[in-house]
């Protein structure tokens, strides 16, 4: 799990990155709002973890403009503020919860479980990206034709669609794709042959999107349009 930490007090930041990455999560950095805002702009989360009071911009402003360009990471607030209309106004910004310092790190790990777990249930089904429609109910792609998609192929559409023209890393797409006890076979290598599968079927159909990237990755789902093709 990747999880973008926004939190300016060092000691605490410094913490709370130890304590989730004993817990096998990859913890991102940022000190700041703005920081915050354009590292998530060019990266894929799982989790957004952001303090409310920071310099320059802060958390509820940071997660607004994140949540106005789109943009449906789940996250959590962390405030030293317990008055209702404070935790209103940060649930209202588009937080999926908050923690009131301090906290323990085991409540803050079991959060993060939550809002994931909310997440993946609460995803659209009906997805689209350029002239593509993606139904994730049946694994379909459709354009000026439609096309079915094996099982591995739609979790990697899905999940491509659910983070458009950001650079995905072949091994975010390996662990969101195959789960290694059903699939105790598979590597990273699996990676690029599908998305070979899946610009093949986007060619096939005529779509005007294609995922773009070397053998190594990283990976973005991007328009042709936007590349002059």
């Amino acid at each position: 799990m990747k999880i973008l930490l926004a939190e300016d007090e060092t000691a605490m930041q410094r913490a709370i990155q130890a304590f989730l990455s004993i817990q096998h999560c990859e913890v991102d950095l940022a000190s700041d709002g703005r920081k915050a805002v354009e590292m998530a702009e060019n990266g894929v989360y799982d989790c957004y973890v952001f303090d409310i009071m920071m310099p320059g911009m802060n958390g509820i402003d940071a997660l607004q403009h994140l949540r106005g360009s789109g943009d449906k990471t789940p996250a959590i607030f962390l405030t030293a503020k317990v008055e209702v209309d404070d935790r209103v106004h940060g649930l209202e910004a588009g937080a999926d919860d908050y923690l009131t310092k301090p906290f323990a790190m085991k409540e803050l790990l079991a959060r993060i479980h939550s809002v994931t777990r909310r997440s993946e249930e609460y995803t659209p089904s009906k997805l689209t990206f350029g002239n593509v429609d993606f139904d994730a109910d049946n694994d379909t792609l459709t354009c000026k034709s439609s096309i079915q998609l094996s099982s591995p192929e739609g979790r990697m559409m899905r999940y491509l669609l659910l983070n458009p023209q950001k650079s995905i890393s072949s091994e975010t797409l390996y662990h969101h794709v195959w789960n290694e006890k059903e699939n105790p076979d598979a590597d990273e290598q699996m990676v690029w042959i599908y998305i070979s599968y899946l610009n093949q079927k986007l060619d096939a159909i005529d779509a005007d999107i294609k995922i773009s990237g070397e053998e190594s990755g990283p990976f973005s789902l991007v328009s042709n349009q936007s590349n002059g093709l």
